[in-house]
């Protein structure tokens, strides 16, 4: 695998990910408050499924494409370093938005599979797994790099989909309080993206 100090700016900005308040989260508290705990935890699963299924493509397609074009996977990784400052950069200059998309109440298992489709159907989560994780992989390391991007893909699946049941678990406090609280909403995002930045920023140095 990547060196520690890699593996630890990797954890740091999956973190950020994952604890920000994203359409994930807001997705899930919304169904839950749509069709109770158990569609809600459906949802969340259905998240996490279709994620997973993202990562699977991410380090089956990524490690054909390095091993075939070599070059690739360093262009790949430049251009993920500037997708991480552009992604840091557009989160200070958003805007704090205020409450959860109003759903209609749903059944368990239709909730998990619109949200399956949902994740699998958006193409910021392929783009984000297709620029992020490279940039932790090392060619040189002894697991092979779809091995690696499969880890790393786990592991920030596993992050998202923890703060997504931390979001059913409290779906009425926690979207209230985002809801009334947009200056909060503001800092973390400023925070965040300030984050994001400096550590795309770092990549992209790495590799001059």
């Amino acid at each position: 695998m990547a060196p520690l100090d890699t593996l630890l700016a990797f954890l740091a900005a999956a973190a950020v990910f994952a604890l920000m308040p994203g359409p994930a989260i807001l997705y899930a508290t919304a169904r839950t408050l749509a069709g109770g705990r158990r569609a809600g935890l459906m949802a969340a699963l259905g998240i996490a499924l279709g994620g997973y299924i993202h990562v699977l493509a991410a380090a089956a397609g990524l490690s054909a494409l390095f091993h075939a074009v070599p070059t690739v996977y360093a262009l790949l990784k430049l251009a993920g370093a500037a997708y991480l400052v552009w992604l840091g950069w557009g989160m200070i200059r958003s805007k704090a938005t205020a409450g959860t998309p109003q759903l209609a109440p749903q059944s368990p298992a239709r909730a998990f599979r619109q949200s399956v489709l949902v994740e699998l159907l958006n193409p910021k989560t392929a783009l984000f797994f297709v620029a992020f994780l490279p940039q932790f992989a090392d060619p040189a390391a002894s697991f092979p790099v779809w091995l690696q991007l499969l880890i790393l893909g786990t592991v920030v699946n596993l992050m998202f989909a923890a703060a997504d049941l931390v979001a059913v678990f409290a779906a009425s406090s926690l979207a209230r309080r985002l809801g009334k609280s947009t200056r909060a909403v503001a800092w973390m995002n400023r925070a965040g993206g300030a984050l994001l930045m400096g550590l795309g920023l770092r990549l992209a140095a790495d590799r001059a």
